[in-house]
């Protein structure tokens, strides 16, 4: 069976993703569609709308076959991190091709950059060196590097978000001598960072405004999303009576600095040139977590980097635990939360070649990675009322979603 990875955080699922599917199905022409899916927390450090159980089903209902969760250590990380852990979860799957959407829809385009890059790496780490010396914060000065060496250029903008998570998904599969080929489609319409909706294909930045800013109707945004994504969210805010954004959390993220000593606040990830000062400081004025962010960011530390922290901080994730666990060559287990009849099948052959276990439901004491996903898991929920955080925590300790 001819199989094609995504890597994905769905949040919310919208008609983009469903063109993705689409399109990676027809240019891979795979048979089995595989999603690793960012879980509680996403790659940019916010709390994902719906959890990961809802994602899951509006993702089967919408034509993935399997989804499983790209473990939160990798997840909420730069892109480097990020894709290590997603591309390496897709291989232990056995997929035969990666598909990503990409501002540049070229994938010789690429592969020829990763060539450049591999060729010119003294060029561009002087140049890296020498923008960071700059108090530059790391996306930005990454960008100048890559300028340097010709990668920020028409056919490869590395500047661009969905070009750069798509290098690094190529830099893993190449680095590793991966046999996955990597595949791209061109993103259609609306663009990653877009705030506004102008079609029927609008980035999910949008759609989260659209919901937590204008307070939109979700009957207001039924064109943007598939009818699957619209019956989850219903269902999941029926069940939560909330919709996750980082609002929610300034109470307990407050609470966690004002009660920490720096000492432990520099043991946590993300904490780095003493930014633990600044945060410690800040907190005594924070009036909102929007305000606190605006408070705390400089050149060189950005919204997105600030909100990582966050994420770390709540979860009590620390530098010790991150680097232990993200320097292995492959992932310790694949972890399911969604699947179809035709992913029934599939797994059903692939598990006995695998070396890695499957685990379809939350285990405790098997993998330090595991005891910290259950500590993001509770602290996303963490801001839900008693009955219901206790209602779909069991989520975690029950088996995958399940379509036939």
């Amino acid at each position: 069976m001819n199989t094609c990875g995504l890597i994905v955080e769905y949040n919310p699922f919208h008609n983009g993703h469903a063109y993705h599917i689409q399109q990676a199905k027809k240019k891979s022409n795979a048979d089995c569609m595989i999603a690793v899916m960012s879980g509680s927390f996403l790659q940019r450090g916010e709390p994902a709308v719906i959890d990961k159980f809802h994602r899951a089903k509006a993702a089967i209902s919408s034509g993935v076959d399997i989804v499983v969760e790209l473990p939160f250590v990798f997840a909420v990380q730069s892109s480097d991190l990020f894709s290590k852990g997603a591309v390496l979860t897709l291989h232990e799957l056995g997929v035969d091709s990666i598909c990503f959407g990409s501002e540049s829809g070229n994938i010789n385009n690429f592969i020829q950059g990763y060539s450049d890059f591999i060729n010119q790496q003294p060029v561009y780490q002087d140049a890296l060196k020498k923008a960071l010396n700059e108090g530059l914060a790391f996306p930005e000065a990454s960008r100048k590097a890559y300028q340097s060496i010709g990668l920020t250029t028409e056919d490869m903008d590395l500047s661009q978000p969905n070009n750069i998570l798509g290098f690094s998904y190529v830099k893993t599969i190449l680095e590793n001598q991966l046999p996955i080929q990597p595949l791209t489609i061109k993103r259609k319409s609306s663009n990653y960072h877009d705030s506004e909706i102008t079609g029927n294909i609008a980035s999910a930045t949008s759609i989260r405004k659209q919901l937590f800013e204008h307070q939109a109707r979700l009957s207001d945004l039924t064109h943007t999303m598939p009818s699957a994504t619209i019956t989850a969210l219903m269902e999941y805010e029926e069940k939560a009576q909330a919709l996750h954004h980082w609002e929610s959390y300034f109470p307990l993220l407050h609470f966690r600095v004002i009660t920490m000593s720096l000492e432990q606040l520099s043991h946590i990830h993300g904490m780095e040139e003493g930014i633990e000062y600044r945060i410690k400081k800040t907190a005594k004025e924070a009036k909102s977590f929007h305000d606190w962010v605006e408070r705390i960011k400089t050149k060189r530390y950005t919204w997105t980097r600030i909100q990582r922290i966050f994420v770390h901080l709540l979860t009590n994730t620390t530098k010790c635990e991150i680097q232990t666990l993200t320097s292995q060559s492959s992932v310790p287990y694949v972890r399911l939360l969604g699947i179809s009849q035709k992913g029934q099948d599939y797994l059903n052959t692939r598990k006995k070649k695998m070396e890695v276990p499957i685990y379809s439901k939350l285990s405790r004491d098997v993998h330090p990675m595991l005891e910290i996903e259950e500590r993001a898991s509770n602290t996303y929920y963490s801001i839900l009322s008693f009955a219901n955080r206790y209602t779909l925590q069991k989520q975690e300790f029950m088996g995958p979603v399940l379509l036939k």
